[in-house]
């Protein structure tokens, strides 16, 4: 059974910074891309950030870039968000994907929702002003 574990949400000032976590289990991997979204209360699921396999291809929406970084730990079957620099705007509930097998192992950017087959539970970030 494949899961997506995601942590280290909470509530932070602005100008503040968090670790988001999301922990695969249940197959591999290290062979394809992974990704963030986050959706804020009445809003649409947004796309934050993805990161090929390798590395190799690293994509953030225009919102957070220069802000945030995704990164990845193979070895660990972990991908991470760090995010610096907070802005109450970002105040969301974050959740980490991954697409499955074939379709997830180009070195490219994964920008839309529909090309993720697995989804994690969420963590909520709140960023107070």
């Amino acid at each position: 059974q494949v899961q997506l574990v995601e942590s280290g949400g909470g509530l932070v000032q602005a100008g503040g910074s968090l670790r988001l976590s999301c922990a695969a289990s249940g197959r591999p991997f290290s062979s394809v891309a992974m990704g963030w979204f986050r959706q804020a209360p009445g809003k649409e699921l947004e796309f934050v950030a993805s990161i090929s396999w390798s590395g190799g291809s690293i994509g953030y929406a225009d919102s957070v870039k220069g802000r945030f970084t995704i990164s990845r730990d193979n070895s660990k079957n972990t991908l991470y968000l760090q995010m610096n620099s907070l802005k109450p705007e970002d105040t969301a509930v974050y959740y980490c994907a991954a697409p499955d097998g074939v379709r997830g192992g180009y070195q490219r950017e994964y920008r839309a929702p529909n090309e993720y087959d697995y989804w994690g539970q969420g963590t909520q970030v709140t960023v107070s002003s």
